[in-house]
């Protein structure tokens, strides 16, 4: 199956340097000893490279990074560990701790991949880890295209060249356990993978199990709901590609970096939905990132559309706003 995700996605069989991101669990290392295993068959000839970031949350996060380098090791390959300190990140930009070792760990693959000169960067989420995050957007009010969960290929980065991939959205968690089984090596188990705190972990523990009374199906029904929407935002996406480019107008004032403006008018007269897209990606992209940005955001956005007073702002999360002008919509950074 791997082997046909590979071909699906169109990786290079060879001539590549692939970064394969191990935390030392049954996903990550699954994937490794599957990785390794086409390797041996002569199947696959790219160069692996296995990366281990230490977020330092645990007092046994070193015993960690040591068993993945000496998997890497007697697997015969290089094994390039960091180490963040994730928590003094998380205080000092008032983060919660989940989204601060998600930033940690992408910042220091994407490092890796550079100066490995690599391409790609693999991780091992799975099926059930997509349920999660499908679950827990449309907790937070998410629009479909955040319900579409994880892609199985996207750049790693803000016009990054890098490409994240994730092979085995495919694969159940349970799977990729009996693979280790298989061959005969141990995975580590986070004890914080039980630690009812995080969000995730009770997503895991307690709703997914709740679901499951009703569907015992229910991890298979909400990746294909999330595949589902993906085609749907990859048909939509063009169309607000094209209402971003007719609403665009663009603003430099002296001594200020270039920045787009929205006409009001156009984006009023495109159908809701439409709207609501294109604006989700002018604000991503003018702040940076959609973190944080829910549909209440957009939704109050939207109506800074209606009538035609001008002077009204939307505040949006991290201290950025929109602001209407007469007939054009203004994104402004934090102060």
């Amino acid at each position: 199956m791997l082997l046909a995700e590979w071909r699906k996605l169109k990786l290079p069989f060879s001539d590549e340097t692939v970064i394969v991101a191990v935390s030392g669990g049954a996903d990550s290392t699954a994937l490794l000893l599957a990785l390794h295993e086409l390797r041996s068959a002569h199947k696959l000839s790219v160069k692996l490279c296995v990366a281990h970031l230490d977020h330092k949350l645990r007092p046994s996060s070193t015993d960690d990074a040591k068993w993945v380098a000496a998997l890497a090791e007697r697997l015969g390959y290089e094994c390039v560990v960091g180490r963040s300190k994730v928590a003094e990140i998380a205080r000092s930009n008032a983060d919660n701790l989940e989204q601060a070792a998600r930033e940690a760990r992408y910042k220091f693959l994407e490092r890796t991949a550079k100066r490995e000169s690599a391409n790609y960067v693999l991780t091992g989420h799975t099926m059930d880890d997509q349920a999660e995050t499908v679950l827990m957007r449309l907790m937070r009010g998410s629009a479909g295209s955040g319900l579409g969960g994880m892609e199985f290929l996207r750049p790693l980065g803000k016009n990054s060249a890098i490409k994240l991939v994730r092979p085995l959205l495919w694969a159940r968690r349970s799977e990729t356990e009996d693979y280790c089984r298989v061959r005969k090596t141990e995975f580590l188990r986070d004890e914080m993978n039980d630690d009812q705190r995080f969000a995730r972990v009770k997503v895991r523990q307690q709703l997914l199990p709740l679901m499951q009374t009703f569907n015992n199906k229910i991890v298979e029904a909400l990746s294909r709901t999330a595949s589902q929407l993906r085609e749907d935002a990859d048909v939509l996406g063009n169309d607000s590609d094209a209402l971003l480019k007719r609403a665009a107008v663009l603003n430099h004032l002296e001594g200020e970096t270039e920045t787009t403006i929205l006409d009001v008018k156009v984006l009023a007269a495109a159908p809701s939905a439409l709207r609501r897209r294109a604006l989700r990606q002018w604000i991503s992209e003018t702040r940076g990132s959609s973190r944080r940005l829910e549909m209440v955001h957009l939704l109050a956005v939207e109506k800074l559309l209606e009538g035609t007073a001008g002077g009204r702002v939307v505040e949006l999360p991290g201290g950025s706003r929109v602001k209407r002008v007469r007939n054009r919509l203004k994104f402004e950074p934090p102060d």
